[in-house]
């Protein structure tokens, strides 16, 4: 079997593992997925500790005979997260099934934060009190198979992004909005080819486009942090989903909650090199007076309808996308038939190239 086939294969197997669990327990899918999520999450952050360790330790300096412990620094330098012994996956799993799983975890999960600034408050922890030992503890062991333990590259970061596939087909989170389709996303990135600069999403939703100019960068043998990231998202859970995307990738970026309608707390007006979007389709409850002053929107403001709201919030993200770029920036979005003439539910526009 290719090892794409194996992937796959290891992928469904986790999925329908993990999904059993869920149907066979009192939580809805809105209720589980950021539970799973965070394992997925502490699975690869030790898969890649381990592989990360291990190159570290070869070029630590020994001074009489002895080697100095390992430092946070040595794993941020290798885009790796460093992990005490308490939030080591085989710690975990190895847990007897009398001790408390839930406080095991919350204990793992603060550990990670109290390190990692970006990650305060992000990760999943209350949510395991709701799950008993015997759920957790066939959680851990479901995402801990051997062929894992002996997978090369970003087999996790493709899990993650799996599972984030799947919640959405169930509709988890916001009827599954937190997810733009890896292909589509894909399409924009390598239209795009960012290489360096500013890549900015004021609807980022779970950070896909910021992952997936990531990989084409690293396709093309160049370190993805040429890139800085910039995101807007309106709603916290999918915040963290981002954050957590982002560190599971080993990527850094800068994700604040705003509603993109009324604020611009990076005040982006012509500085990014690139915005890529999958925006929420045809609003109409934009409030007019709220906006008609609004200096991203260089062309003015689009119809108003009786309850002064704009008609289609379509042409209010296609002026914004506008207003961020710089003298040379490109966008690729994604963006409902109704704002085109393309006759299909949505319809993706790319190199839209700001003209000074």
């Amino acid at each position: 079997m290719a090892q794409l086939e194996q992937i796959e294969a290891i992928e469904r197997r986790l999925w329908e593992a993990a999904d059993t669990l869920r149907s066979n327990s009192n939580y809805a899918s809105n209720e589980y997925f950021i539970p799973v999520m965070g394992l997925i999450f502490l699975r690869h952050a030790y898969s890649r500790f381990l592989k990360v360790k291990e190159e570290i330790e070869k070029n630590l300096p020994k001074r009489g005979g002895k080697t100095r412990p390992l430092t946070k620094e040595d794993f941020s330098q290798k885009t790796a997260i460093f992990l005490k012994p308490e939030a080591q996956f085989d710690y975990l799993v190895s847990l007897k099934q009398d001790e408390d799983h839930s406080q095991a975890l919350i204990t793992a999960m603060e550990s990670i934060e109290e390190d990692y600034q970006s990650l305060q408050g992000i990760l999943p922890k209350a949510e395991y009190q709701d799950l008993d030992n015997e759920v957790l503890a066939k959680l851990l062991r479901t995402l801990n198979p051997d062929e894992l333990k002996v997978a090369d590259g970003d087999i996790f970061g493709r899990i993650y992004e799996y599972f984030l596939t799947q919640f959405a087909n169930l509709k988890a989170h916001d009827n599954g909005e937190f997810f733009t389709p890896i292909s589509l996303v894909t399409l924009i990135a390598n239209i795009l080819e960012p290489d360096q600069g500013i890549i900015f999403d004021p609807a980022c939703g779970s950070g896909g486009m910021f992952v997936q100019s990531a990989h084409f960068v690293e396709k093309q043998h160049k370190n993805p942090q040429m890139l800085t990231f910039r995101g807007l998202e309106k709603n916290p859970t999918t915040i963290r989903l981002a954050k957590m995307n982002l560190a599971v990738h080993g990527l850094e970026g800068d994700i604040q909650k705003a509603i993109t309608y009324y604020e611009d707390p990076f005040q982006m007006e012509g500085k990014a090199d690139y915005v890529m979007a999958n925006p929420p389709f045809n609003v109409d409850e934009v409030d007019a007076d709220k906006v008609k002053k609004d200096s991203r929107l260089p062309f003015g403001l689009p119809g108003t309808n009786k309850n002064k709201k704009v008609s289609n919030g379509n042409y209010l993200w296609i002026s914004y996308f506008y207003s961020y770029l710089n003298e040379r920036g490109k966008a690729g979005f994604v963006m409902s038939s109704q704002a085109s003439s393309a006759g299909r539910d949505r319809a993706i526009a790319f190199n839209f190239i700001k003209l000074s």
